[in-house]
C-alpha cells in the first residue's frame, strides 16, 4: 500500500478505516448508495482499495490474459469482498464508463467463480450473464462523472441491485442532491477525517518502527520530533506518507540513526505542503 517509497510499509488498519468498513458493509448489506467524503489524502482510496481487495487483485484484472496457480489467492479474496473498485479517468466519457464497468464487474464475477466452483481438469467453465456475484460497486473520484455518467451509475444500481459508494471530497453530498433521482436512493454517508492524537501516536510508532527505530515518548529529541510531524502533517495520512519518504531519504544521506525535529524539518523543505 505504498506509493513512491523506496522502502515497502504494512498497511495501517486505523480506526478511520474500520469505521469505512462498517459503512461499506452496510451499503453492501443493504444494497443502498453511499456517499463517503473527506479532505484529499486523508486515505479514503486506500481503505476503499483495501475493502475491495484491489491491492491484491488490479494487477490481474487490468492484464487479463492466462491464469496461475498464485492467482486462486486473489480469487478468494474477491469471493470475500464481493465488490469492484473503480476510479474514472479525467474527463471520462459515457462511453468509456459503459465499456470499463461492466468488464470489471464480468472479470470480477469470472474470479469469485473460479473461486466458488473450481475448475476441474478438462472442464469448460461457463457463467450466466444473469449470475451476479458482486455486491457492491466503489467509485473513487466520484466528481469526475459527469450527469450522464451518474445517471447510467443509477441505473447500473436499480438494474443490477447491488450497492453503490461514491467517494468524493468535501461537498460531495451538495452535488449529489442536485440530482434527485440519484440522491432519494442515498442511505448512508460517511465522512473520512484525519488522524486524531491516540491514532497519530499509533502511526507514527509504526513508521518509527519501518526505519528501525523506536519512539520513545519520554525521550525528549522524540518528543519534538513527533510534535514537528503533527504541526506539518495535520493527521493527514498521505502527507504523512510523503513526509516519512523524505525523512528516510534525510536520514539516509546523512547518516543518521535519530529522527530529531531537524530531520523533519529538513524533510518538510523538499515538499510542496497543500498538493497532496
Amino acid at each position: 500500500m505504498t506509493a513512491g517509497s523506496t522502502r515497502a510499509t504494512s498497511f495501517i488498519s486505523t480506526q478511520e478505516h474500520r469505521r469505512f468498513i462498517e459503512f461499506a458493509d452496510a451499503v453492501r448489506k443493504h444494497r443502498y448508495i453511499g456517499l463517503c467524503h473527506g479532505p484529499a489524502g486523508v486515505g479514503k482510496t486506500l481503505s476503499a482499495c483495501r475493502y475491495a481487495r484491489w491491492d491484491k487483485a488490479a494487477p490481474l484484472l487490468t492484464v487479463w490474459g492466462p491464469r496461475d496457480p498464485s492467482d486462486l489467492e486473489i480469487y478468494a479474496h474477491l469471493a470475500q469482498a464481493r465488490a469492484v473498485f473503480y476510479t474514472p479517468s479525467v474527463g471520462s466519457t459515457l462511453r468509456e464508463l459503459r465499456q470499463d464497468l461492466p468488464r470489471l464487474l464480468d472479470r470480477v464475477d469470472h474470479c469469485i467463480d473460479e473461486h466458488v466452483r473450481p475448475q476441474k481438469d478438462g472442464q469448460v467453465r461457463y457463467v450466466s450473464r444473469h449470475t451476479r456475484y458482486v455486491e457492491m460497486v466503489i467509485v473513487d473520484e466520484a466528481e469526475r462523472l459527469s450527469t450522464t455518467a451518474l445517471e447510467y451509475m443509477r441505473d447500473v444500481f436499480d438494474r443490477q441491485g447491488i450497492g453503490l459508494i461514491l467517494i468524493g471530497m468535501p461537498g460531495i453530498e451538495k452535488r449529489m442532491a442536485r440530482y434527485p433521482q440519484l440522491f432519494s436512493r442515498v442511505g448512508f454517508a460517511h465522512q473520512y477525517r484525519p488522524l486524531q492524537d491516540a491514532e497519530l501516536t499509533f502511526v507514527l510508532t509504526r513508521r518509527w518502527r519501518d526505519l528501525g527505530l523506536a519512539l520513545d515518548d519520554a525521550d525528549f529529541t522524540d518528543a519534538q520530533a513527533v510534535a514537528a510531524i503533527v504541526r506539518i502533517t495535520g493527521g493527514n495520512f498521505r502527507l504523512l506518507h510523503r513526509l516519512f519518504v523524505q525523512i528516510e531519504r534525510v536520514l539516509k544521506i546523512n547518516g543518521l540513526a535519530t529522527i530529531s525535529e531537524d530531520v523533519v524539518e529538513a524533510a518538510r523543505s523538499t515538499l510542496v505542503i497543500g498538493v497532496t
